[in-house]
């Protein structure tokens, strides 16, 4: 108790700071958050597929040009993902949220979501399934899609086929963050997922049919020694896949990065980004329309599970990634860490947000934000993101990893931020948290 009780005091010491609030970066307009799901919160043993979890978490964010918002996530009590649809103004397009992945036998978690930018009405989901395949760890990669808005899905599609723990990035033999995956759409209905194994490989697989069919995936980064951990990846307009990912079982892990051909039958031979003595971790990835590559991760200086604060750099085609820098100092100063960055970009505008820590090895308790207007020259002064932060005895959610992907931003100004909430014997929510930048 407490420890709880402290937390919750520089969380308060936190938010009453002057440089909390959200004069500085006035150009943002929050409305009230909505509520998506609701459960208990209850996290019994882990005993494979028959432990007794009982809560919604998970959440993921996929928005279109036309301010729709698509919605994501896990519950646990059912063990599955499932899915609503919001228009602008918060009104839910489902009479009921869809069951995309339809495996109450096994848990589903940690999904990723997109819209198609041509075909509104077409939806990717991808998630992890922890399916025993008769390796040492449970995992594997799931696919399904929608062409009526999220009415009906694809019957799930498994693209790993692995015994290897699918989804698992591991940072040590006994540490690691489901959710170790990725999906991103290219041009021509062209559809890309990535994901690493508990044993150490980055796998990436393309559908060239809008994800009715997969290639075999292919191996491109990491092994046993050196395991690669949360790829990010990116396609730009002539349908290159760019990738990044870190790798565990290394106190002093770098990012990693890479580009294919728009048929991803041949890579660059991978480099670093920014070679340093810290940690560097989950990193992500965004092209713009000029296709400039931009990059953020975290970076703790003293090595795994130390202070980190969130560092962004850019490669315009055929340029080095850029001299890295710090973006979220203000908070870094206030809280004893931040991590697990999400980003999103829309024409000169880069937003970036991330988890706050008010105290080191605890749970986040809120989201911090930024953002740049000159593409990513200057940053605005990082922001709590309102209701983030309203979780009284609980915490933020994802309990099985925080490899997650809660924003999204379109051309029209409208940012859709997703967060679970965990209140330990209490209740459990997902919410959607939208906002206009006014420009």
């Amino acid at each position: 108790m407490l420890a709880t009780t402290r937390v919750v005091i520089v969380l308060a010491l936190a938010l009453s700071s002057p440089m909390a609030g959200s004069e500085e970066n006035a150009g943002i307009v929050w409305r009230d958050a909505l509520e998506v799901a609701t459960g208990e919160a209850h996290m019994g043993p882990w005993r494979m597929n028959e432990s007794d979890f009982r809560y919604v978490d998970d959440a993921s964010i996929a928005l279109h040009q036309d301010g729709m918002a698509a919605v994501v996530w896990a519950d646990q009590t059912r063990q599955d993902v499932f899915l609503q649809r919001y228009d602008r103004n918060g009104e839910p397009q489902l009479d009921a949220p869809a069951n995309v992945s339809r495996s109450g036998d096994t848990f589903s978690w940690l999904p990723r979501v997109v819209m198609t930018a041509d075909e509104p009405d077409t939806i990717y989901v991808l998630w992890q399934e922890i399916i025993f395949s008769g390796g040492s760890h449970g995992g594997e990669i799931l696919f399904a899609h929608s062409r009526d808005g999220g009415e009906t899905f694809s019957e799930p599609v498994n693209l790993s086929n692995t015994r290897n723990g699918a989804g698992k990035g591991r940072l040590t033999a006994q540490r690691w963050d489901n959710g170790s995956l990725d999906l991103a759409e290219g041009p021509d209905g062209e559809v890309w997922a990535a994901w690493t194994e508990y044993e150490g490989r980055l796998r990436i697989s393309r559908s060239s049919d809008g994800g009715r069919t997969f290639s075999e995936p292919k191996h491109i980064a990491g092994n046993d020694a050196l395991p690669a951990r949360a790829p990010s990846i990116a396609v730009d307009g002539n349908g290159r896949l760019h990738v990044a990912w870190t790798v565990g079982e290394d106190s002093a892990a770098d990012i990693h990065y890479t580009v294919s051909d728009s048929q991803s039958e041949t890579f660059d031979r991978p480099r670093t980004v920014d070679e340093t003595d810290g940690h560097s971790d989950a990193p992500k990835l965004a092209v713009d329309d000029d296709e400039v590559m931009h990059l953020v991760y975290a970076e703790s200086p003293e090595g795994m599970w130390r202070q980190a604060h969130i560092r962004y750099t850019q490669a315009r085609p055929g340029e080095s990634f850029r001299p890295t820098q710090d973006i979220s100092t203000a908070h870094a100063e206030r809280f004893d860490s931040v991590g697990f960055p999400s980003l999103a970009v829309s024409g000169d505008n880069v937003y970036v947000l991330w988890e706050l820590f008010p105290r080191l090895g605890y749970r986040g308790r809120g989201l911090g934000m930024t953002y740049s207007t000159d593409g990513g020259e200057q940053f605005a002064l990082p922001e709590i993101v309102p209701h983030s932060t309203e979780t009284a005895s609980g915490f933020n959610g994802s309990l099985q990893g925080l490899l997650m992907r809660k924003l999204a931003v379109n051309d029209a100004g409208d940012i859709a931020v997703v967060n679970s909430t965990f209140r330990q014997g209490e209740e459990s929510f997902v919410r959607l948290i939208r906002g206009h930048h006014e420009r």
